[in-house]
């Protein structure tokens, strides 16, 4: 088992960022041939998810979708006022898990694993521990 944590920098205030290679170049340094990567936001107002990378406006589509159901201008009492960005990481989730065949992601081919900033731009620290299944 190996494990560490993954810098991110966002740049806009709500962006979903690409961190498929990054995490790639984990499982492939790990060795690990058959197992799971586990990954961990522990931010409460950024998310992961994977979805499809090869058109850009797919991650636009889900951040107009999430500003659809969650309204960003309701009289939210969290006074910080990022209400929105704790609803939409909430929707979104904090952790994945993705199987490990033949020391790669076992990803569908339009699959891509996504940081989601809700709340940017900032520095984020995204937690990932990579384990054999065998």
């Amino acid at each position: 088992m190996v494990s560490g944590r993954l810098s991110i920098s966002t740049r806009k205030h709500m962006e979903l960022v690409d961190i498929t290679q990054q995490i790639n170049e984990k499982v492939e340094d790990s060795g690990i041939i058959s197992g799971i990567c586990l990954l961990f936001n522990p931010h409460t107002t950024a998310g992961l998810t994977i979805n499809e990378g090869a058109d850009p406006a797919v991650q636009d589509d889900i951040i107009a979708g999430l500003q659809k159901i969650v309204p960003m201008t309701y009289p939210f009492k969290h006074m910080e006022g990022n209400s929105p960005a704790h609803i939409m990481a909430s929707l979104m989730g904090c952790t994945l898990t993705v199987l490990i065949e033949e020391n790669q992601l076992a990803l569908g081919t339009w699959q891509k694993i996504f940081f989601c900033e809700f709340d940017g731009p900032r520095s984020r620290t995204l937690k990932w521990r990579i384990s054999n299944l065998d």
